[in-house]
């Protein structure tokens, strides 16, 4: 038995990138050699297996043969004579081809080290093109390294290219594409993971609601980048600074979907986008089968992210109805990450990143001005059931008009 550190944990030690979780290929051994040594199986379509101190994942060197379209269809073999090179030569990328034996030596059959240290992710091998998931995590690599410098190769992204014509894209499943993309949201730059997408024409099979955003204008005085594309990656961009959470940067990422279903006849003007939009986020989560609560948070981004912009114009009712639309007394912290997602919307424009918003701090004190009335003392006073409720929203309605006088 021969155990090798594979995969991430290697590259990003070779980058002295910070990681937790370590992979290891054992070569040598059968399914019963690992199990009679102690080893816990869990792998169903390949042999994978949990140590039994650690618990890291231990996986048979194997072989992969494709059998049909997509990224399930292959066929592998795990066998004690299958050797480390062939192990290393079906993964994606040369830096993810890369093995450290027990004394700490390389086994880089692939050059990986030499493309680490030139900031290049390549494929390792012609079979990258047989599997459409590598264009995801290629451009999730993209998302995680872009900031240190790494592009894509040029002759990887012409094989994305192939791939993305010969309908290798059209293959993947709902839950994986989300489960690559949300990763994505939480590295440093998200923006290059859709860029790098956009460029392979993946995206446009992905999330074409999405894709179709770049070419379409805005008015310039309130856009001075006037496409809506580029706004997009701009709000995203922002969304990063403002937030870690990857629901603040995909609500960011989707907010203006319903520009791209305005009529051209009506360029550069988005009327009743909000609402179009909203609609549009809502089929692209149920498509994509992302979580109810990133759904929920941009859905709400989407509908309402122009009330943020106009909050010091809005009538004290309609605050408060804004507030009851956005649920915000049940749900105070996705309301909080409605105004951080708005907050990137309003400084993802060139000249706007620095400036002061105070739409967010007023609707955070309104938040706080009606959430704060004393429902008990109403009560006391006779009102119950429906006339509760109006005396509720009147009194709501009172003290942001108050605190609306406060910011004249």
């Amino acid at each position: 038995m021969k155990i090798y550190l594979v995969g991430g944990a290697v590259r990003d030690e070779i980058l002295g990138y910070p990681f937790k979780e370590k992979d290891w290929v054992v070569v040598g051994v059968t399914v019963d050699d690992m199990i009679s040594a102690g080893y816990q199986q869990v792998g169903k379509d390949f042999p994978v297996f949990l140590h039994p101190e650690t618990k890291e994942e231990h996986a048979l060197a194997r072989t992969e043969r494709k059998t049909a379209a997509g990224y399930k269809g292959f066929e592998v073999h795990a066998s004690p004579d299958v050797t480390l090179e062939e192990d290393l030569i079906r993964r994606d990328l040369t830096i993810n081809a890369i093995a450290k034996d027990d004394n700490g030596e390389f086994i880089d059959p692939f050059n990986g080290i030499e493309d680490i240290k030139n900031k290049i992710l390549r494929h390792v091998s012609d079979a990258f093109a047989e599997d459409p998931v590598r264009i995801l995590r290629t451009a999730r690599f993209m998302a995680r390294y872009a900031h240190l410098g790494f592009s894509v190769a040029d002759e990887t992204m012409d094989l994305m290219k192939n791939m993305v014509i010969a309908g290798e894209v059209d293959a993947l499943v709902p839950e994986r594409v989300w489960q690559e993309m949300e990763k994505a949201l939480s590295e440093k730059t998200p923006v290059r993971f859709i860029e790098t997408l956009r460029e392979c024409g993946a995206l446009k099979r992905i999330i074409p609601e999405l894709d179709c955003l770049w070419g379409v204008p805005q008015p310039e005085e309130h856009h001075p980048e006037i496409d809506t594309g580029i706004h997009t990656m701009l709000v995203l961009e922002q969304a990063c600074k403002l937030s870690e959470d990857p629901q603040v940067r995909f609500a960011a990422l989707v907010h203006d979907l319903g520009k791209g279903s305005t009529p051209e006849k009506d360029w550069p003007r988005h009327i009743d986008h909000e609402s179009r939009g909203a609609k549009i986020v809502l089929e692209v989560c149920d498509r994509m089968r992302i979580p109810n609560e990133y759904r929920d948070l941009a859905e709400r981004t989407a509908r309402f992210h122009l009330h943020y912009h106009r909050a010091l114009e809005l009538k004290p009712a309609t605050v408060v109805k804004t507030l009851v639309q956005l649920d915000a007394f049940r749900k105070p912290t996705r309301f909080e990450k409605f105004l951080l997602a708005s907050e990137a919307d309003a400084r993802g424009r060139p000249g706007y990143e620095n400036m002061d918003f105070p739409q967010g701090d007023f609707f955070r004190q309104a938040f706080i001005a009606a959430r704060d009335i004393d429902v008990d003392e109403l009560r006391s006073l006779g009102f119950e059931n429906q006339k509760l409720a109006n005396k509720i929203t009147e009194t709501r309605t009172d003290a942001i008009k108050k605190l609306k006088d406060s910011y004249n």
